[in-house]
């Protein structure tokens, strides 16, 4: 089954508990807390709130970078950058997702131990308005050499989800797309369907 996973952003969301509850709802596979302008302490209370909207729904939830509050709020997924999780970062969470950038990285982070990763940015998005899409070939080459799930993020939109899934992707994210969505569940639904 083709996944869609949410990427938070904060920024995005005129209400973002609101909006996260509107998401979950709708069924999305996976929420990833990524929220890197925020301190660790300014963190760690946006990511217990955001544990309760996503128990309500037995939504699955990833924590980012900051593995100690993940440890201590007893979150058992965390989502890290390639170099976190190189540096070891990821040991003793269940699910450990990693953000790559090159097919050596995708290797590296399977051979290492990663759960699944994600792959981008495949088309122009306004997070990299400044760097070049690496686009559907880069992400074929990685979902054809690795063995784990494969995400593309970047850019992604129901029509040209698509062609993500052609490339051999297990699934999406998207950050803005749903976040800003007054009605994620039909981006949610036309992404599955796809």
């Amino acid at each position: 089954m083709f996944k869609v996973i949410c990427v938070t952003q904060m920024y995005a969301a005129e209400n973002f508990f609101t909006q996260l509850e509107k998401i979950c709802a709708a069924g999305i596979d996976r929420v990833i807390l990524r929220e890197k302008t925020l301190t660790e302490a300014d963190y760690k209370a946006l990511a217990k709130r955001v544990i309760k909207i996503c128990g309500k729904y037995n939504t699955p939830l990833s924590l980012h970078t900051f593995t100690e509050t993940a440890k201590r709020l007893d979150c058992k997924a965390i989502h890290l950058s390639y170099a976190d999780f190189t540096a070891g970062k990821g040991e003793g969470f269940e699910t450990v997702g990693v953000s790559v950038h090159s097919l050596n990285e995708a290797i590296s982070a399977e051979r290492s131990g990663a759960s699944y990763i994600t792959a981008g940015h495949i088309f122009p998005t306004d997070c990299k308005k400044n760097l070049p899409p690496r686009g559907t070939d880069f992400l074929r080459e990685i979902c054809e050499t690795v063995h784990i799930p494969v995400y593309a993020i970047g850019g992604i939109t129901p029509e040209n989800a698509p062609l993500v899934k052609t490339a051999g992707a297990s699934g999406v994210c998207l950050m803005s797309g749903l976040m800003k969505a007054r009605e994620p569940g039909d981006i949610i639904g036309k992404i599955k369907n796809c």
